[in-house]
């Protein structure tokens, strides 16, 4: 599903996406995949971080999802779209929108290192 079709509107004349798309490396290491795992929590929480947002923000709507479980090099991890009436306010809300959901996400992810190694890292602090 396209993000940017849940926030169309006429009112609205800018669109932000964003993907954070799984890369290939952290730190100097080579990432093969990374498993998210989300605490049962996570669904309700990242509604409220759309609430949020779509209030701090006039006139802005919000779409946001978070994947969990298996990921690949280059799939999307977590996606969202903001619309707004002006450009500023939309890049302005989706920042938010991404630095709120990393900040508050109940979510730990395992990267597999190239190497054979691994690593847990938690979303929460």
């Amino acid at each position: 599903m396209r993000m940017a079709s849940l926030v169309t509107d006429p009112r609205c004349g800018a669109v932000v996406t964003f993907d954070g798309v799984v890369r290939d490396h952290d730190d100097g290491k080579g990432v093969l995949r990374l498993d998210y795992s989300a605490h049962p929590s996570a669904q309700d929480v990242i509604e409220q971080v759309a609430v949020e947002i779509a209030g701090r923000y006039a006139d802005v709507l919000v779409a946001v999802a978070h994947r969990y479980g298996p990921l690949m090099v280059g799939e999307t991890a977590l996606a969202c779209a903001v619309s707004a009436p002006h450009r500023k306010l939309a890049f302005a809300a989706c920042d938010d929108l991404v630095d709120t959901v990393k900040r508050r996400l109940p979510i730990w992810k395992r990267q597999e290192f190239t190497d054979g190694s691994d690593e847990w890292v938690g979303a929460l602090g």
